[in-house]
């Protein structure tokens, strides 16, 4: 075979690759948003409060971000290819006990287990992504990460069909989707195995620094404020949307469900579109129009009859969502050769903040309303003008 015709031959394998992973981390965060969706519920047959609602998300969001990093690091060393297949088993045997849970306590070994698993998914998956990029790494990132949107975006969907007519116990039937990701993570592992010293020079090289130490201690420090900013709102529509439209508006549980899913529908077509803009831009302007843009609609949300909070919630999740995959990927230019600890780094974080996020404004919710706490993150994007210290990375595109 000529090099020419062998370098076509990986160029379109590196596509379904790309595609295949987006369809994995559909079905990943379809069975993770499962969770949220189910929250009225579990409240409801376990006579939950506001702050044990919180402490589920806190449990799933939790173990994922404490164990994301460390994974991160150690496959940066000793890639582990099979490892997403192992990490979606244990998706697989969350949801399992979540639907027989007997107690309280027994939802946090659930959701723990199902946490323990993306924890192992988002860092690989991630480097996979940046392997078959092709030098095209946002958009590559946007195509894994849109995956993972829609996923959460179905999984309130399938709730309000599913969960909430047959009850609790209808979780388990969703161990399908989990049986037929490991199938098709496990033939990803055999590509990633059989392809990761080829597609090597997509890491980065670990000598070519995009900045000195300390701009890049700087730089990461402003953009974990970033994703503070942007998580802790994210959360507060995810986690307590269902219950602000309840309580404030008297819409059913499934018409709540359906609200939902308009929001994160807006947040998948951001996350697509924030990547590829990236790549033709620059990510700090990406960084910039999607963390501070949203402050106007989010001012306003609180305040807004049921029509104009439907609506004000499709540009804030469109404007919040394009950030991710520009903050991941400037962060993965900032570290060259260090793809699996960034990732899991900045995945760590995203739902290290949410658990933290869901926790406090549960508490805050407890003591105060639903209501006020939409006034108080109302502000949150203000945050974004910290990215007028970022770097500029003037960084060739790879090949």
């Amino acid at each position: 075979m000529s090099t020419a015709t062998a370098s076509k031959a990986a160029e379109s394998t590196a596509f379904r690759i790309l595609a295949s992973l987006s369809v994995c981390h559909l079905l990943n965060d379809l069975l993770q948003s499962l969770l949220p969706a189910v929250y009225p519920i579990l409240k409801s047959s376990y006579h939950l409060d506001f702050v044990q609602v919180g402490l589920i998300t806190a449990t799933s969001q939790l173990t994922a971000s404490l164990l994301q990093p460390v994974v991160g690091m150690y496959t940066d060393r000793r890639p582990m290819p099979y490892s997403l297949a192992s990490g979606m088993a244990f998706t697989l045997t969350g949801l399992i006990v979540l639907a027989m849970a007997p107690n309280f306590q027994t939802i946090l070994v659930a959701v723990g287990l199902v946490g323990v698993g993306s924890s192992v998914f988002h860092p690989e998956s991630s480097r996979v992504a940046r392997m078959a990029s092709g030098g095209q790494h946002g958009l590559a990132q946007s195509l894994f990460q849109v995956g993972g949107n829609a996923g959460s975006a179905l999984g309130p969907l399938l709730a309000a069909f599913i969960v909430v007519p047959y009850g609790q116990a209808s979780i388990a039937w969703f161990s399908a989707i989990a049986l037929i990701a490991i199938f098709l993570l496990t033939r990803i592992g055999h590509w990633y195995k059989a392809n990761r010293g080829i597609l090597r020079k997509s890491y980065g090289s670990r000598s070519a620094s995009a900045a000195g130490n300390r701009k890049i201690a700087f730089a990461v420090a402003i953009l974990i404020a970033l994703v503070f900013s942007k998580f802790f709102y994210l959360v507060s529509l995810t986690s307590y949307y269902t219950f602000y439209l309840i309580s404030k508006f008297g819409v059913s549980v499934r018409d709540a469900q359906i609200y939902l899913f308009i929001f994160l529908g807006a947040v998948a077509a951001g996350t697509i579109i924030g990547g590829p803009v990236g790549d033709r831009i620059g990510r700090k302007h990406v960084i910039w129009w999607s963390i501070l843009g949203p402050l106007p609609f989010t001012l306003a949300l609180p305040y807004s009859n049921l029509f104009w909070t439907a609506i004000l919630t499709v540009p804030i999740g469109l404007l919040l969502a394009s950030a991710f995959p520009a903050i991941i990927v400037y962060a993965q230019d900032l570290v060259p050769g260090r793809v699996g600890a960034i990732s899991g780094l900045f995945f760590g974080l995203a739902f290290g903040m949410g658990g933290i996020g869901a926790a406090l404004l549960g508490k805050l919710a407890d003591a105060t309303s639903i209501e006020f706490v939409y006034r108080v993150c109302a502000f949150l994007p203000a945050i974004g003008l910290l990215t007028a210290f970022l770097p500029n990375l003037n960084r060739p595109r790879a090949a």
